[in-house]
């Protein structure tokens, strides 16, 4: 898409608004990428274990008590 500009300030505004586009995604990715680091941690997986075997725990212990 071509874009017609009458001025040079017209310009500068569009190379101004598209930094400062690349400056938010960039941002966006560092965070995307520490929440993936944060995930991959062991604390995370220990503690989705835990969550796991929780949810198990209490289903076999509500199955024992409907029996």
């Amino acid at each position: 898409m071509k874009t017609q500009y009458k001025t040079q300030e017209d310009i500068k505004r569009d190379l101004h608004r598209l930094q400062l586009e690349k400056q938010i995604a960039w941002e966006e990715l560092k965070v995307v990428k520490n929440d993936f680091k944060d995930t991959l941690q062991p604390y995370t997986w220990i503690q989705t274990g835990f969550k796991m075997a929780s949810k198990v725990g209490i289903m076999m212990l509500i199955k024992k008590i409907i029996k």
